[in-house]
């Protein structure tokens, strides 16, 4: 097997190696050579059997692998990668072109369906092997602790999503995570991602208004989430990765905004969702007044997780006296 490893996906490569054979090898590659070298050592060395082995492209991780995982940030990339891979033409592992036996890309990358939906079509016109889109939700601890969502696109023999090809890829993509949900055909795993994700991003920013805002008031910060999550405003945004500190236990603003999902991959994601939604002929009213928002907090404080919105925002609050629920004079 083989997996691009960025760093946020380190876990999910632990954790694959830890669930595959002993006698299956492990085959990495990414362009931070200090990152493979850390988990060859850390995590190759302690696995049983061949281990992990460290290639130098990702043409030879596809030639020496029959089941190939990448993650990459954006389309250019994963789009550089399958031109590695694809070019000169890649034989196909078995001469009949079988689903459970031919060479199976998997694609977890966050792109825009369209994208995929190309690459997709050159695997499979080049009968280098089957590809598949599975991006994935749960954050860098769903990723240490294997309880990853998946969403898979890709094509079912008899349309309700229990073809061989869904049946090869789910029990590998539960190495992972702990839910793999059939979305449809090539695209679909994205098209649900993309969904999810704008949803995440409003939602985002109403609870940083909201606990900023309520705090204005002269509330108590825990006594505002305890109402939120218990009532019509509970979401993940407030429950399990709430901006304030002392809040959720585990989320980013315990460690000044430090880890998470990056506001700079937010802001990507927003963008890819209203290309898409230009190419679908969606009208998303909010979508473009979130990304000037994350596109600001991006510039004020690059790095951190998206949550940060919620310092950004206090940041910009006046001082009007207003406190303790009636206002000063």
């Amino acid at each position: 097997m083989g997996e691009f490893i960025l760093r946020s996906r380190y876990p999910m490569a632990q954790n694959l190696r830890a669930k595959i054979p002993d006698s299956d090898t492990l085959i990495v590659h990414d362009h931070n050579s200090e990152v493979v070298e850390k988990f060859k050592n850390e995590v190759g060395t302690a696995a049983a059997g061949t281990g992990v082995e460290v290639a130098d492209s990702p043409r030879e991780v596809a030639e020496k692998s029959n089941v190939i995982i990448t993650v990459l940030p954006e389309p250019s990339h994963v789009k550089s990668v399958f031109g590695n891979i694809l070019h000169p033409r890649l034989p196909p592992l078995h001469p009949t072109f079988s689903v459970e036996h031919d060479r199976l890309f998997i694609d977890a990358s966050t792109i825009d369906p369209t994208s995929s939906t190309e690459i997709a079509n050159a695997v499979h016109s080049s009968t280098a092997g089957r590809f598949v889109d599975a991006p994935m939700s749960g954050g860098v601890v769903g990723a240490r602790a294997a309880t990853l969502t998946f969403m898979l696109g890709c094509p079912s023999h008899n349309g309700n999503g229990d073809g061989r090809l869904v049946g090869r890829v789910t029990p590998i993509l539960e190495m992972m995570g702990k839910r793999v949900i059939h979305m449809g055909e090539s695209g679909m795993g994205l098209a649900g991602k993309l969904a999810n994700n704008y949803l995440l991003a409003i939602s985002n920013i109403a609870t940083a208004e909201a606990m900023n805002f309520g705090q204005k008031l002269g509330l108590e910060s825990e006594k505002l989430a305890e109402l939120i999550n218990t009532s019509s405003g509970a979401c993940w945004s407030s429950s399990v990765n709430n901006p304030v500190k002392g809040i959720s236990p585990g989320a980013p603003a315990e460690e000044g905004f430090e880890g998470g999902f990056g506001v700079s991959l937010m802001r990507k994601d927003l963008g890819l969702v209203m290309k898409a939604a230009k190419e679908s002929g969606a009208s998303l009213e909010l979508a473009e007044q979130a990304f000037d928002v994350y596109e600001k907090v991006e510039e004020a404080e690059k790095g951190k997780d998206f949550s940060v919105v919620y310092k950004w925002l206090e940041e910009r609050s006046q001082d009007t006296g207003y406190g303790n629920g009636v206002r000063r004079r």
